[in-house]
């Protein structure tokens, strides 16, 4: 992915997402209603896998019975996060309703899955409430392996530190660190190794802390830790925004993995191999693995220990029959990110699977989906990657198709208004919010 796009291409990668995966899925217009239901599905968890599930599922399908099982009120978005944590926004701008859901015939409970009996096809919430599908889907996010840092879970319980990593609650919690801060302190950031969701994510963290400080506290530092040898995503781009806005600000340093988090006095201090890092605010993103409600049900992690394997043309498991599982906690394909807009993707694929699958019909053997993902490294300049992955029926998974997606040529404004036009798109397409 070297090719940069054309700026309309660029918007029509960015924004596309809803038309994008009802074209490459074929289901356009295939809804029925009325009649007797064809199944019960349950979607569990609310995010961009679970929600456009849920809407797809019912938009596609019609008289499918489709319930959405999420423990929070509201949607909060992990991007366009750090555009917030950098002080350029409001959690507002990140947040969404589930009205539109509702409206479209989804049943929404509001409650937490606290087990999956697989054989009896049914889910259990935490208020002893169980609910029986013909079909489960769940998009299960990412779990901490906080066990590999010491000391991280007592400090993160305390909330001295933070991963802000699932965006809600630690991402105001994290600004309020920052705006808290003296000028001319430390803002240290961990970064572990890959794989971990949105490769670029800790890079353009450290940007929009960095954007804050040049404005607001010009004596404080950004430091970054990263356990990798060099810069995951963008590389390039993300380099020289360090050096070309924020010299004298960012430092970066690879190959610093932190092993143990301790306090000393008003500081907290990163632990690595060889060095001790004192930070006034240290945020730390664990390693991670697929979430717990994942790893909580027998045999469905059976990758690596870490990550759930999935029949690709349908997103089922590969080792627990009827349970569909998207987004970040899958063991991705061949360089298929784990973002926002794949989950997305993901979850239309595995909704026109349902359908057929509950209807008896043969499952579409060619899925193509897209991924774009945009990055701010100034208040106002952004840059994007993009790619294109293609089903491999001779190796059973997806491959990016050559030639196609690209990479921004530098950082500019236009992408940066494409960015958060992406944001509210995709948030619709997901939430069915009026475009």
């Amino acid at each position: 992915m070297t090719n940069a796009l054309h700026p309309s291409r660029r918007r029509l990668l960015g924004a596309g997402a809803a038309l994008g995966g009802m074209a490459t899925l074929g289901l356009a217009g295939c809804a029925t209603t009325g009649g007797p239901s064809i199944g019960r599905v349950v979607v569990v968890g609310g995010g961009f896998g679970g929600s456009t599930a849920a809407r797809y599922l019912k938009m596609w399908g019609g008289n499918v019975d489709v319930t959405l099982v999420e423990r929070n009120a509201q949607f909060v978005s992990c991007p366009i996060s750090n555009y917030v944590i950098g002080g350029h926004a409001g959690i507002d701008r990140i947040t969404r309703g589930y009205d539109g859901l509702k409206a479209l015939g989804v049943k929404l409970v509001q409650g937490e899955v606290t087990a999956i009996d697989a054989a009896a096809r049914k889910v259990r919430l935490a208020n002893g409430t169980e609910l029986p599908y013909d079909r489960l889907v769940i998009s299960p996010g990412i779990g901490f392996m906080t066990e590999q840092t010491g000391g991280l879970q007592a400090q993160l319980d305390s909330g001295r530190v933070l991963h802000s990593w699932q965006a809600g609650p630690q991402t105001v919690a994290l600004r309020k660190q920052l705006e808290a801060m003296p000028d001319g302190g430390v803002f240290a950031m961990t970064i572990p190794k890959v794989p971990y969701r949105c490769p670029p994510g800790p890079y353009e963290r450290a940007c929009m802390v960095a954007s804050y400080f040049k404005q607001a506290k010009p004596k404080s530092k950004v430091l970054v830790l990263d356990a990798n040898p060099e810069v995951q995503s963008k590389k390039a781009l993300f380099e020289r925004a360090f050096k070309q806005h924020y010299e004298g600000i960012l430092e970066y340093r690879a190959n610093n993995e932190v092993k143990e988090v301790v306090t000393q006095g008003s500081q907290l201090v990163a632990k690595l191999e060889f060095d001790d890092v004192k930070a006034d605010v240290l945020n730390v993103i664990p390693a991670q693995r697929a979430g717990d409600l994942a790893r909580n049900t027998a045999g469905l992690v059976n990758m690596n220990n870490r990550w759930v394997g999935v029949n690709w043309l349908t997103m089922e498991s590969t080792a627990v029959p009827g349970v569909h599982v998207l987004g970040d906690a899958t063991f991705s394909a061949p360089a298929m990110p784990k973002s926002g807009h794949m989950a997305n993707q993901h979850a239309k694929v595995a909704a026109a699977a349902i359908i057929q699958l509950l209807k008896g019909e043969a499952v579409n053997t060619t899925p193509v989906v897209m991924n774009t993902c945009y990055s701010f490294v100034t208040r106002t300049d952004v840059v994007h990657v993009a790619s294109v992955h293609q089903y491999d029926a001779a190796d059973k998974t997806f491959k990016t198709v050559p030639g196609s997606g690209g990479v921004s040529a530098a950082a500019n404004q236009i992408e940066g208004r494409y960015a958060l036009s992406w944001a509210d798109n995709i948030w619709a397409d997901m939430l069915a919010l009026p475009a």
